[in-house]
């Protein structure tokens, strides 16, 4: 009975070795990938505004990134940008900070 248990724990160990190393190697590659920011501070953040169907598998999607307003084209096919504009209020190439005040 004690060398089952003894099994049990240290496959449990290698098991929890295994999870922290992976989460550190993963952590680490997206560190390398964005740099020390993160994606908000590189203005990459894609902010889904509001979705307006237009058929059984079209509809027509607001998104905000990087500052401006893009109106998309969904379709079964592919995406098609309709329209795009600057948001009030923000300078272009910098991303809004979220509703309800600063970080």
């Amino acid at each position: 009975m004690q060398d089952l248990l003894l099994n049990l724990a240290s496959t449990v160990a290698a098991l929890a070795f295994v999870l922290l190393l992976a989460w550190v190697l993963i952590r680490g590659w997206r560190r390398l990938t964005l740099g020390v920011r993160g994606p908000a501070e590189h203005g990459e953040v894609l902010r889904f505004v509001r979705a307006l169907p237009v058929g059984t598998r079209e509809r027509v999607v607001l998104m905000d990134h990087a500052g401006e307003r893009w109106m998309l084209g969904v379709t079964a096919g592919g995406i098609s940008l309709l329209a795009r504009w600057p948001q009030p209020g923000v300078t272009p190439g910098t991303t809004p900070l979220p509703p309800g005040g600063d970080t």
